[in-house]
């Protein structure tokens, strides 16, 4: 059985507690902190009505073929950068 809790806690008691952890602890905060905003971000992307039209106009000109391959693009920046 799994047991919830939550807590309410100032901004500076949550500083002050992450301060005091060591390297280790710290790093593996940052690694669940990251997870979660990229979760989160993604969740946000997917209704947001301005991301939806980029997506669906990026995938119409993939399928009319109306982009450069990274090989093309790289060669394309070498021959204007000669």
């Amino acid at each position: 059985m799994v047991t919830t809790i939550n807590l309410k806690i100032t901004i500076e008691t949550l500083t002050d507690t992450i301060c005091s952890l060591d390297l280790e602890q710290k790093r593996q905060l940052l690694e669940i902190l990251e997870q979660k905003i990229f979760e989160e971000e993604e969740a946000a992307y997917e209704d947001d009505a301005e991301t939806i039209a980029e997506l669906q106009g990026v995938h119409t000109e993939y399928q009319t073929g109306e982009y450069l391959t990274l090989d093309q693009y790289l060669a394309k920046n070498k021959a204007s950068a000669s």
